[in-house]
Formats: C-alpha cells, sequence, structure tokens
C-alpha cells in the first residue's frame, strides 16, 4: 500500500501537480511541478522543511507512512484490547516490553498503550525507599507525589523530559468489592490526578497477569490466601528481589492504608499503613509523539525512542 501510494504521487511526473495534499495533520500547497529539484515551492502553509516540490513529496511520503510507536508496538507484541478500558496491557510472565529510557538501558517496561497514542511506562528497578506521607488523604497532598514531581522529575536528562507527556492517573480509592475488577477500575477511575510522574494502580497490578482465571483479583493476590505465591508466575510485574513496593492506591475504609506489591507478587492489604516506607518504581507516560528508533522490547535489544 505503502509503494502504491507513492507510486501514485510519482505517476504525475513530468506534468503538474497543483492542489492540496493532506496526509493526517499535515498539508502540502503544492506548486507547479518540471522535472527538476531546483524547482521550488511555498512551504510556509506545511510545517515541512523541503523547498523543492521532489523533497516535499518524499518528505510527506514518509510523515504518511509512518506508523506511531504506539501502533507499531501493539501490532509487534500483537496486544489485544483490554476488556474493561480502550487500553492494550503487556501481560504474561516476561514479555518483549523493555526499552530504554532516560539513558537506562532496558531499565523500563511499557505497561500499556493507551488509545490516545500514549505509551504508559514503569521503572524496572526501585528508585529509593520512600514514605508515602503520614496523615494524608489522596496522592495529590502526599510527599511521595511532591517528591516524584520535583526532586525526581528535574533531574531526568532534559531528552528524556521531552519524552513524557503530562496525563492523567486514575487515584480513586479501591473498592469493597474486592473480587470484582470492574468495580475495582471503576472506584479507581472515579477520581484522577494530573501530572507527570505516578505509580500503578491495584487493577494495572491484577491486569498485566496472564492467569486472568485465578489470579485477576484481589483476594487471589492476597499472600494469606495465596501461600505458595503462585500468581506471580505470570505476572512481570512481580519483583522477588524488592519486599515491598507502592502502588497509587489507597484503601477506601482509611485512607491511613494504602497498597502495596510484595516480593512472593501479593497485594499488601490494609496491613501497612501510608507512613511505611516501600521501594518506589515510578510509572508516567510518554508522548504520542515519541517514534521507534529500534529495538524488539526484548531484554537484550530493548525498545529505543526519540
Amino acid at each position: 500500500m505503502k509503494e502504491k501510494i507513492k507510486k501514485i504521487i510519482l505517476g504525475y511526473l513530468p506534468g503538474f501537480i497543483t492542489g492540496l495534499i493532506i496526509c493526517g495533520t499535515i498539508s502540502v500547497i503544492a506548486a507547479t511541478y518540471f522535472p527538476s529539484n531546483d524547482v521550488t515551492y511555498d512551504n510556509k502553509e506545511s510545517g515541512l522543511v523541503s523547498t523543492n516540490v521532489q523533497g516535499a513529496i518524499d518528505e510527506l511520503y514518509t510523515e504518511c507512512t509512518t506508523i506511531p510507536a504506539g501502533d507499531q508496538i501493539i501490532e509487534d507484541a500483537e496486544l489485544e484490547k483490554d476488556p474493561y478500558e480502550c487500553r492494550y496491557f503487556f501481560t504474561g510472565a516476561n514479555p518483549n516490553n523493555y526499552i530504554t529510557f532516560n539513558n537506562e538501558t532496558a531499565g523500563w517496561r511499557i505497561i500499556s498503550v493507551e488509545c490516545d497514542g500514549t505509551i504508559k511506562i514503569i521503572r524496572n528497578e526501585s528508585i529509593s525507599n520512600q514514605y508515602w506521607g503520614s496523615g494524608v488523604s489522596s496522592w495529590p497532598t502526599t510527599s511521595l507525589n511532591q517528591y516524584l514531581n520535583s526532586t525526581y522529575y528535574n533531574n531526568l536528562k532534559s531528552t528524556t523530559k521531552e519524552q513524557i507527556t503530562s496525563h492523567e492517573f486514575s487515584i480513586g480509592p479501591v473498592t469493597n468489592n474486592n473480587d470484582n475488577l470492574s468495580n475495582q477500575i471503576q472506584s479507581e477511575n472515579s477520581t484522577k490526578w494530573d501530572g507527570n510522574i505516578g505509580l500503578i494502580t491495584v487493577s494495572e497490578y491484577l491486569r498485566v497477569n496472564s492467569n486472568t482465571s485465578d489470579c485477576s483479583t484481589l483476594s487471589s493476590n492476597n499472600v494469606y490466601n495465596d501461600i505458595s505465591g503462585s500468581c506471580k508466575n505470570t505476572n512481570w510485574m512481580t519483583k522477588s528481589n524488592i519486599l515491598n513496593w507502592w502502588t497509587i492506591s489507597l484503601d477506601n475504609i482509611s485512607s491511613s492504608y494504602g497498597y502495596a506489591i510484595n516480593n512472593r507478587g501479593g497485594i499488601v492489604i490494609n496491613f501497612f499503613g501510608a507512613s511505611s516506607s516501600f521501594a518506589v518504581r515510578p510509572a508516567l507516560y510518554l508522548s504520542s509523539e515519541v517514534k521507534i528508533t529500534g529495538g524488539n522490547g526484548s531484554q537484550s535489544n530493548p525498545y529505543t525512542f526519540e
């Protein structure tokens, strides 16, 4: 199809091309064309760089046939649409969702591709142990939020910041109905916060588990119900080397309780207060404008973006 498009465009040559060529949000006002790269045109409305018509055609062709990074990842990984929201999750024990980000080779992993074209990612290891913040009632007021979106964000490389987009994070409380994932997602989505750096939700942790029949509820991931920790074997987010790490989700009974994931893959429910110091794995959204420059998502050959 791409070659056919180019042949149609080039089929007008030599000859005349006048009018408006539109591709997505890119428009080119094409001038009369003769078979010479010396012929120039007024490109002030095109948003392109080339000042000759042949160059503009080549440039427009490149723009029209470049697949957005999110769409390419969905296609390459054969990701299926989430049954609850318009999102595409990487699931299973160890999918090819590694990326190089902030010059950290394979240091981050893709959680999901969103239908707005953004890509949600999580750091593969903890940056440090941090307190959530004692006596707070919601994520926006936590000391951990302030740290991530000031000190941590400010220390990122400038080229890294250009790839991050501010985005809505679901920060609603975990529902009482622990075994209804749909209700839990709805509860989490009841409150939103917009920012650069956040954490995962409890439901996101559940949804990346490929064993949906046995491991998609809070109770099935409770360490006291799953003594063997079997659900960790089908969930790539589990980290055996991290004792406990924070999610962004608070308990809906008492705001002094936060939810964390432990090293056996269990969700710690109502046992540790938000004043506890746990590991932190930042999560954020890459802009829909990022482009894949290499890699296939494997740990040895992670995706790279620009």
